[in-house]
């Protein structure tokens, strides 16, 4: 297998904050300002920050709503 391939088999799992922001359809600003606030935990890799993907699906099954009347 090319080292190519390789990369586009294994899911990505970590996500910079641009790329949460993006998933999320939030502002850069406002996935800090979640962080920031505990609605999303940071993983800290030497000096980078890093949201989990799994962190993400989470905060948006929790923050799922069902309207009755």
């Amino acid at each position: 297998m090319k080292k190519d391939n390789l990369k586009k088999d294994i899911p990505k799992r970590l996500f910079s904050i641009p790329e949460g922001a993006v998933y999320l359809g939030r502002s850069v600003c406002a996935m800090r300002e979640m962080i920031w606030a505990g609605k999303i935990q940071m993983v800290r890799l030497d000096r980078r920050v890093y949201i989990d993907k799994n962190d993400l699906d989470e905060l948006i099954e929790k923050s799922k709503v069902r309207i009755t009347y």
